[in-house]
């Protein structure tokens, strides 16, 4: 990569960090496919930023394909390049915005697996048994899967959550989630118990030096990660005869669907799962209808 694009990935990080306030993960995410475009036009011959052109940039997106990466990474990577070249041309690096023209392949949008209510219930009670001997893990376990399934909210979110964002009298969570973006969060009756009963005789003893103000501790004691609630997630997932292998998103991808096909109105559903635009949350309209489908085929007699 020319010394000059280097520098300037310097720069747009700088720009992501401060100016954008984005998480670390997205962070590198931008950097690593705006890094991989400029390293290809660097192996093209360019060695200033104004000689990037859209030409430059349909050959970086047509050689991804060449190289199978999967219409959804193409799409990713693509909108990364459109924000770049829109930041080139806002602080006058570039004299016009060359990525405005640059298309993204239409991702093929699937349906995500979901449990059904009884495999959902399942799920929870099997945890609540083996939670039985009043353990801080399995009061913790219990509370972590109840808080999911209620909410619908992200892992991250989860992991993120401190003992403070839990108002146990209105019986809602304060949930930073993407973007630094704040909402306020719902849970019902089970999840209050559940939480009631990690926050009074669960925590107490994984408490240490190293828990600060977070909700959920792992065995050692401090803020728990991402990776030990998805492991929990297909551990308990196992537990549940013929349920899909799912994570903590499908819990997600759950809660949505059982909250629209209760009657909740879409924009509602949005609200709750924090998605910027109405049409990701239509998604989860597809897997109710889809399912919807499948149950009128078993049962209809002229299906």
């Amino acid at each position: 990569m020319p010394e000059s694009f280097a520098r300037l990935l310097g720069d747009y990080e700088r720009h992501l960090r401060s100016e954008r306030d984005l998480t670390d993960h997205s962070v590198r995410a931008y950097l690593g496919d705006i890094a991989g475009l400029l390293d290809h036009a660097g192996r093209l011959g360019l060695t200033e930023i104004t000689d990037l052109d859209l030409r430059t940039l349909r050959s970086w997106l047509a050689k991804q394909q060449t190289m199978g990466r999967a219409r959804t990474t193409l799409a990713r990577r693509a909108t990364a390049a459109r924000v770049f070249t829109a930041w080139l041309a806002r602080t006058g690096r570039t004299a016009t915005d060359m990525g405005a023209g640059l298309g993204s392949p239409r991702a093929h949008r699937t349906l995500p697996p979901v449990l059904r209510v009884d495999e959902a219930d399942t799920l929870i009670q099997a945890a609540a048994e083996l939670a039985d001997d009043g353990s801080p893990i399995g009061l913790r376990d219990v509370a972590m899967l109840e808080l999911l399934y209620a909410t619908g909210i992200r892992v991250g979110e989860l992991v993120g959550l401190d003992i403070d964002d839990v108002d146990r009298d209105r019986r809602v969570v304060r949930v930073l989630g993407k973007g630094r973006k704040e909402r306020t969060v719902p849970y019902g009756g089970p999840a209050e118990r559940a939480l009631d009963a990690w926050l009074v005789r669960g925590r107490p003893g994984l408490t240490g030096a190293a828990s600060g103000p977070a909700l959920f501790l792992g065995a050692r004691g401090g803020r728990i990660d991402q990776r030990a609630v998805r492991t929990l997630v297909h551990r308990r997932i196992a537990d549940v005869p013929g349920a899909p292998d799912i994570g903590p998103h499908g819990l997600r991808h759950t809660a949505a669907t059982h909250l629209l096909e209760g009657g909740a109105d879409l924009r509602s559903v949005q609200e709750l799962l924090g998605h910027a635009s109405l049409a990701t949350t239509q998604l989860y309209t597809h897997v109710s209808s889809d399912r919807l489908r499948r149950a009128y085929r078993q049962a209809h007699p002229r299906a």
